[in-house]
């Protein structure tokens, strides 16, 4: 008998979602979601990322924003983060405030993306951003309130207009909040 362990990565579901065949890759993806095994994300991203088929990418976004295991946050971050998935960016975005998983360590990038992207990105950003919960310091609050304050110098009026909310967002989040209370 095995010993029981996470489990790792299966070549054969790899392989299936590598495939050139759209109806392979969505037969894995539904496997996929009946595992829930988050090691797959680096992959499903990638994929993401080369798939030229729509339905393929709308079962990743779908697959991404059910998310539910918090070990699934570092593979999103570091999805956002990298530059390769630029043209992925507003899906992994949106992804994170689907899934409802904790961000709030990842307050900075967030206004960031808010602060650089184009409005539909900013839009989901500052979703997630309005959907943490928990408490930050006064430090992190000030920080963040004057990169916002900055950036709308320069912001059009639609941005301004969400960099200013978080301008109020800040101080009720630094004085700790519960999910949606905001």
């Amino acid at each position: 008998m095995e010993q029981k362990k996470t489990p790792g990565i299966n070549s054969t579901i790899v392989n299936q979602l590598n495939s050139s065949s759209p109806e392979t890759v969505i037969k894995a993806l539904k496997q996929l979601k009946e595992t829930g095994n988050t090691s797959y994300i680096p992959t499903l991203i990638e994929v993401l990322h080369t798939a030229s088929d729509k339905e393929i990418r709308n079962q990743i976004v779908r697959l991404l924003s059910d998310l539910k295991q918090t070990d699934a946050v570092p593979f999103l971050i570091e999805a956002i983060e990298n530059k390769k998935y630029v043209n992925e960016l507003r899906f992994l975005t949106s992804a994170c405030w689907e899934n409802g998983l904790d961000y709030s360590n990842h307050l900075s990038l967030f206004i960031d993306l808010v602060i650089e992207q184009e409005l539909e990105t900013a839009i989901e950003a500052y979703t997630v951003i309005t959907n943490m919960s928990g408490k930050i310091s006064q430090e992190i609050a000030d920080k963040e309130s004057r990169k916002l304050k900055e950036a709308m110098l320069e912001s059009d009026e639609q941005k301004k207009a969400l960099m200013h909310d978080l301008l109020d967002f800040l101080p009720a989040f630094e004085r700790g909040i519960s999910p949606q209370s905001y």
